[in-house]
């Protein structure tokens, strides 16, 4: 049986705060899985974050000082983590899932990392210590003997902002939750729709309001539709308002926007699935996404989506998606237009979403990443 040291941070501190957000979601479906394997036995792990109750598995998490000052401490000394001998000697290797990369010297590291916005977009991320961090995400992703992403266009902007060798990168697709497939009665779907006011037609966003979201462009997309058509398709944004995003606000906020801008903010999972199964279309044209998970749960929920012809979108989505410039206003306005007006073109759409959806499943992520699991262990 392999031991593995299993990193969960980021899940603690969500678990915490009420809330799940994708890095967690990862970790927790990954163990969810790998805790029912039995060539694995897992050893959770946190750093600054010692919870009371710890909802996955038999084992609570061993818990550690936070992980910055260790990670700083390890980066410039060279030394690993301290404090932590006792676990090496109980685990063969050590997977981060959460960014969290450690230094525990000869014990093997796998660390996955999504993306490599911060590096090759620092501009889309806060400035509040934004050297600082990036030095060190940067150096303590070397402490990593493999490294697991979640698109091959991820595992070639890691290979170049990180200057880490393409063979050292595994791109393993994330899944998809097996809720967003599941059928809703229709009268269940009514009472979601007419809960938020919504009409038999409407265009969706699903998104935390920030600059790469891209949100600011579908507006103006929208805006430039003929007027009978806003008149009776509303377009409605479900996100949390982020960072450096006070001009979408402005737009959605603002007394000319009427009734046809609907700004939604967090809808409960269930509301969610009903709002996103009931659209007429996922508009989703992001100026960079590492996976881009909305594109697939909206596939699985049988929602025809269209999104941007950029970054790993075209990987993810293949032919089931309609692809646009996501810097071209008018590009997005006529993708809209005809998943509207082209029926046919829509329920085409439909149909090869949910076939591609069928490809994307947390089985899979979980034992290709076991996989990866027993060649780093074979090769130390």
């Amino acid at each position: 049986m392999m031991k593995v040291g299993f990193g969960v941070t980021v899940l603690t501190r969500c678990l915490a705060l009420g809330g799940i957000d994708g890095i967690g979601s990862y970790t927790r479906e990954l163990m969810k899985r790998l805790e029912a394997d039995p060539a694995v036995e897992l050893f959770p792990i946190s750093y600054g974050y010692s919870p009371s109750q710890f909802p996955i598995g038999s084992r609570a998490p061993t818990t550690f000082g936070r992980y910055a000052p260790l990670a700083a401490v390890s980066a410039v000394s060279g030394f690993p983590f301290l404090g932590t001998a006792q676990l090496k000697e109980r685990v063969d290797l050590i997977h981060a899932p959460d960014h969290l990369i450690p230094n525990y010297g000869k014990v093997p590291v796998i660390a996955s990392i999504m993306d490599a916005i911060p590096l090759s977009h620092p501009e889309w991320v806060s400035p509040k210590l934004r050297k600082m961090k990036n030095a060190l995400w940067k150096r303590s992703a070397h402490w990593a003997s493999h490294i697991i992403t979640i698109s091959e266009y991820s595992k070639q902007e890691i290979s170049q902002h990180f200057g880490i060798e393409a063979q050292k990168i595994s791109a393993i697709p994330l899944g998809v939750d097996e809720r967003w497939f599941q059928p809703l009665e229709e009268e269940a779907m009514k009472v979601v729709l007419r809960r938020y006011n919504l009409p038999q037609y409407y265009f969706l966003v699903v998104g935390t309001l920030q600059p790469r979201k891209n949100v600011g462009r579908v507006i103006e997309a929208y805006r430039s539709l003929p007027q009978g058509i806003r008149n009776e398709v509303p377009l409605v944004i479900v996100g949390r308002a982020g960072w450096r995003c006070e001009d979408v606000v402005e737009m959605l906020t603002s007394s000319s926007s009427g009734n046809s801008l609907r700004w939604l903010k967090h809808l409960p999972d269930a509301d969610l699935l009903a709002v996103l199964k009931g659209a007429t279309a996922l508009v989703f044209p992001s100026l960079y996404e590492g996976f881009g998970l909305p594109v697939v749960e909206a596939f699985a929920a049988g929602t025809p989506v269209i999104t941007s012809n950029t970054t790993s979108l075209p990987e993810v989505a293949g032919d089931a998606a309609m692809l646009v410039n996501p810097l071209n206003v008018s590009d997005i306005a006529a993708a809209m237009q005809s998943m509207l007006e082209q029926p046919e073109l829509a329920e085409s759409f439909r149909n090869k979403g949910q076939e591609r959806a069928l490809a994307y499943s947390w089985d899979k992520t979980a034992s290709m990443t076991l996989d990866v699991y027993k060649k780093t262990r074979e090769a130390a």
